[in-house]
């Protein structure tokens, strides 16, 4: 019985040491739930004629998702200054480190990028809107340069990246899941009781 514990205590350990704090992991989880929020947002606003009884509303959603996309990455970055990842499985290969560390870090940019070149395109043409209905957001001089500066930004390059990374997240996750099956994604799930052996 005694060995069982010991075995349950060194898994619990290396869980916790392993694992992304609750918080890291809440913000995560919520910041996915919001981006597949804000891309169907994206196609429908765009799909609805300009008469469309919900088509402000559908825009002024997107915005305001986008946004609080944009704090919520905004903390999450804060917050990881003060709370560093945990170290990676022993089991990733070099290749597989370096690979999880670009997209990481290209997820935080297009996070941040896409709402403030949203912002940016919507401000610049008198249309920035307000924050679900309720705070007025500052409109910035008009710019037809700079909004469609941002539009190119927002649109021709940011959406399909965006795209991508979603992609290759997910691509990465079925890799750990299915085929390694390792820990990896267990380091953004809460810990799970071990039954004794």
């Amino acid at each position: 019985m005694s060995i069982n514990v010991a075995t349950m205590s060194t898994r619990a350990v290396d869980d916790a040491g392993r694992r992304y704090s609750p918080t890291a992991q809440a913000l995560h989880w919520i910041t996915a739930l919001l981006m597949f929020s804000v891309i169907p947002l994206a196609w429908v606003m765009v799909a609805l004629p300009d008469d469309a009884p919900w088509g402000d509303t559908s825009y002024m959603l997107h915005k305001s998702v986008g946004l609080t996309i944009l704090a919520i990455v905004a903390f999450r970055l804060a917050w990881r200054a003060a709370h560093p990842a945990p170290p990676s499985p022993a089991s990733l290969a070099k290749w597989e480190h370096a690979a999880g560390r670009v997209s990481h870090w290209l997820l935080y940019l297009i996070l941040v990028g896409m709402p403030v070149s949203g912002y940016v395109m919507s401000a610049s043409s008198g249309h920035a809107g307000t924050l679900f209905g309720l705070i007025p957001l500052p409109d910035l001089p008009n710019s037809k340069p700079v909004s469609h500066a941002a539009h190119w930004v927002h649109v021709a390059i940011g959406q399909w990246t965006v795209y991508a990374l979603i992609v290759l997240h997910v691509l990465a996750t079925v890799w750990h899941v299915a085929v390694r099956r390792d820990a990896v994604l267990g380091r953004m799930l809460p810990p799970v009781e071990h039954d004794a052996p």
